[in-house]
């Protein structure tokens, strides 16, 4: 059975889609609904068209309900980093922006690149990302509440501090949901115990980590970790004239970064092995964004070591790495 390329570009109300079919390109626009994916299934088969590689931009949460969607109809999804949709486009010279021709953008990229199959996450890791990135939003929202305090006319500052409390205890609240759904799956729970026996990882970076990097079996390699996250350092060098500083490449995960910066910190705090490394970079003279970055690399190795042994972090542990 011949497989057909469907490119979908995803919106927040609706998607449009591009059909290849025998070098001719067939467009739809539906609604990002239960609604609408029946729409579309209904059209593909009005195609004549029985199974697709369906491709769609990592976009948060617009696409992942119509992955899943199509996944369990039988068809290939893949969700691709919208920088690589980018590149293509720039590489076909392309000067005009709609919904309708990024969807045959999306479709001709996944005809020429056949992206790698997505595999759609297990329901308990779907509801622990959510948890934990509504605790992330409402975080956020109590810094900026927190802020205003110091510039609010005083009329609205028991409204700020109120909203706080409220805010407070909304966190706390999810949190504790966090935590219930965590120790009651035995995987998540074996791994949790994995990631606390690592030093400078605390009760708010592990279910992050749970969330984020629950598909570990993809990997090969650490340094395909580390590219995933964004840490892997960028060089620019051409020719003898153009030398660049090299810098964090930072096409990945931020979500994962951002999670893993103030562990890094903690580190080189508690954890005597990072407190040598730290302390060789800076007998280097690396200045210290470098070194929280290699802090940060390091204990990604540290923590794909860990999840993929199944054994807890040994101190004494002397890594090949530096």
């Amino acid at each position: 059975m011949s497989v057909s390329v469907l490119g979908i570009d995803i919106a927040k109300q609706k998607f449009d889609v591009a059909l290849l079919v025998d070098g001719k390109t067939k467009h739809k626009s539906c609604k990002n609904s239960v609604e609408g994916f029946e729409m579309l299934k209904l059209w593909l088969e009005k195609q004549g068209t029985q199974k697709v590689h369906a491709c769609l931009e990592a976009t948060g949460n617009y696409g992942e309900d119509l992955a899943s969607y199509l996944h369990e109809a039988g068809h290939m999804v893949s969700i691709v980093n919208p920088a690589r949709i980018k590149g293509f486009g720039q590489s076909e010279l392309i000067r005009t922006k709609t919904d309708k021709i990024d969807a045959a953008l999306i479709a001709r990229f996944c005809m020429a690149m056949n992206p790698e199959p997505w595999i759609p996450p297990a329901p308990e890791i779907r509801s622990l990302r959510a948890l934990v990135r509504r605790v992330d939003s409402l975080v956020d929202m109590r810094s900026q509440e927190k802020n205003r305090i110091s510039t609010a006319h005083e009329s609205v500052i028991a409204l700020i501090r109120e909203h706080i409390a409220y805010l407070d205890k909304e966190i706390e609240k999810i949190r504790r949901q966090i935590a219930d759904l965590i120790d009651q799956n035995p995987d998540l729970k074996q791994k949790k115990d994995l990631l606390d026996s690592i030093p400078g990882l605390g009760k708010a970076t592990i279910p992050h980590l749970l969330a984020e990097l629950n598909d570990l079996e993809k990997f090969r390699h650490v340094r395909e970790v580390v590219a995933f996250i964004g840490l892997a350092p960028k060089e620019t060098l051409s020719g003898s004239s153009i030398k660049g500083k090299p810098r964090l490449c930072k096409i990945g995960h931020a979500r994962l970064r951002k999670a893993l910066y103030m562990p890094a910190l903690v580190s080189i705090q508690c954890n005597p092995v990072m407190i040598a490394f730290y302390n060789r970079l800076k007998d280097k003279g690396k200045n210290g964004k470098v070194i929280v970055c290699a802090i940060m690399r390091k204990l990604v190795h540290v923590i794909f070591g860990v999840l993929k042994s199944g054994k807890k972090y040994d101190p004494d542990y002397k890594p090949a790495f530096t």
